[in-house]
């Protein structure tokens, strides 16, 4: 429901319902009004607007009454008292509702506006036709950009903000800006260091009441908010709540730099320092900056050397839970991450993840600078950028060797030095340098080739090796040789003819293998 305000007042139906005493009619919500002044205070609550500013802290009134109450917190001026302990008050209505709550307590509250659903009493009808819309459901106030409804005017105002970006309330310590006033206020206490809530069990202290009843809940185990479409169970409502969008799909938080959607509005600020470059959380011991918080925690145990979490099956500690519950598959052999293309499973989330993007995905967003040669993986280009800046990363502590990956290293070690673990199988007892190489060798003794291809009837033994026999079946020679410029189908013809080739042409061709990038093994 969209509300346009207009400024001469053309919104302000006169007598249209023909009772002489309530002339007056709100065209948003059906409200008489027996003054026209009345009606045009009362659309502010539509339409939002706050014409009356003060001048000392800038925050907006909707009715100049509210404005001058305000002002008495900057002037000190509080001329009501208390009733009942003599306490001065900047406000008369700050009495007049420390009377209704009392009348409230001692049990005789008027019962002229009660609740007929649950007995409740009211102070005014308005208040009490509010608390109507919790048993009928109602939502009379309709967000105009994605048609979420709401009880409550305000609380439509509130929401409108994630739409248009609105920050109306500021922190005068950091000039760091907030939708509603009451997250401001829970922000300050960052500045204050004040965290007066503090855990029974742990001793751990909080800044807000909620943040340590959550809390209370790691200790009980209690989950008490469950997912209606698949019964996961949740500490926190909110948490709930970012999780359905797991099932609707929904993402309503999108960047405003690359269009990007999130499920929550955490993620997009996250997101949004991609964009900045902003690292807020600084180490003080090396000066290296993260984006997140729970970054710089996890940062922070290489320094202390901390590893509070340990497994209760093989004794072996870790520094981040997260690293313990993927650890703990291991025992179990729990695999939750399943591929739809291939069925495949996979224990972690992030090589379930590489998984999609490396074997059947064709995006290859990550661009050599030197040479232009694209990768689907960061790790990738990493390792191929060695290739010419000649970069080696990894020494042998035994001799003066250098290497420029992880893998050569251990394989020079375990070949020259006898240092680290081999993999031998059980059936031939050969020798292998990773487990990954014993795998797919005990793939040969079971005769197991997996991978077949849709052109013809082979079948591979590694989706790397299908990979690379693809290419027969197409026209496209994507593989040159540096030295004659013949194109090839496939990287190995390369290396076999390149030998030929070097040697025809009088090159050495060890240094014409590592200048080009190619493996002379």
């Amino acid at each position: 429901m969209e509300v346009n305000i207009e400024a001469d007042g053309n919104h302000i139906t006169n007598n249209s319902h023909n009772v002489k005493s309530w002339p007056y009619l709100c065209t948003v919500c059906d409200k008489l009004f027996t003054r026209k002044d009345s009606l045009t205070v009362h659309t502010r609550i539509h339409s939002g607007q706050k014409p009356f500013q003060c001048t000392e802290c800038d925050k907006w009134f909707a009715r100049k009454e509210g404005l001058n109450v305000h002002k008495k917190t900057h002037d000190g001026g509080k001329p009501f008292k208390r009733r009942m302990c003599d306490k001065k008050l900047a406000c008369n209505r700050s009495i007049h509702s420390e009377y209704c709550e009392s009348q409230r307590h001692m049990n005789i509250l008027t019962e002229k506006h009660k609740c007929t659903e649950c007995g409740k009493c009211f102070r005014s009808k308005g208040e009490l036709a509010q608390h109507r819309r919790i048993h009928t459901g109602e939502k009379p106030f309709e967000c105009s950009v994605c048609s979420k409804r709401f009880r409550q005017s305000h609380h439509l105002i509130r929401h409108r903000r994630i739409h248009t970006g609105e920050k109306p309330y500021k922190c005068a310590t950091c000039n760091r800006a907030f939708s509603t006033h009451s997250t401001l206020d829970s922000h300050m206490t960052i500045h204050t260091g004040v965290k007066p809530f503090e855990c029974s069990v742990c001793s751990k202290r909080f800044r807000q009441s909620e943040h340590l009843i959550r809390h209370r809940r790691i200790h009980t185990g209690e989950k008490p908010y469950k997912c209606a479409t698949c019964d996961k169970a949740f500490s926190s409502d909110s948490s709930l709540h970012h999780h359905t969008r797991v099932h609707t799909g929904e993402k309503p938080f999108k960047c405003r730099v690359c269009g990007k959607a999130f499920t929550c509005s955490g993620s997009r600020r996250l997101h949004m320092r991609v964009h900045t470059g902003e690292k807020p959380y600084k180490c003080p011991t090396c000066d290296r900056a993260f984006s997140q918080h729970a970054s710089l925690d996890r940062h922070m145990t290489i320094h202390t050397g901390e590893k509070p979490f340990k497994c209760g099956v093989c004794g072996k500690a870790f520094r981040h839970s997260g690293t313990l519950c993927t650890h703990m598959r291991v025992h179990t052999g729990e695999k939750p991450y399943k591929c739809s293309l291939c069925e495949k499973r996979f224990s972690d989330f992030s090589t379930f993840q590489q998984h999609k993007a490396y074997i059947h995905s064709n995006r290859r967003p990550y661009r050599c600078p030197y040479c232009g040669k694209l990768y689907k993986t960061k790790d990738k280009l990493k390792r191929h950028v060695r290739c010419h800046t000649g970069e080696m990363l990894y020494s042998c502590h035994h001799c003066t060797e250098d290497f420029g990956r992880l893998c050569q290293l251990k394989a020079h070690l375990l070949k020259s030095h006898n240092d680290g673990t081999w993999f031998t199988c059980d059936i031939c007892q050969k020798k292998f340098i990773s487990s990954y190489q014993l795998k797919i060798h005990a793939l040969r003794h079971e005769g197991l080739k997996p991978y077949v291809c849709s052109e013809c009837p082979k079948c591979f033994y590694t989706a790397n090796a299908l990979k690379c026999h693809q290419p027969v079946h197409s026209d496209f020679r994507q593989f040159c040789c540096g030295a004659c410029g013949k194109t090839f189908k496939q990287k190995t013809y390369v290396a076999t003819h390149f030998k030929k080739c070097s040697k025809k042409l009088g090159f050495d061709f060890k240094s014409l293998c590592d200048k080009l990038g190619y493996c002379s093994a």
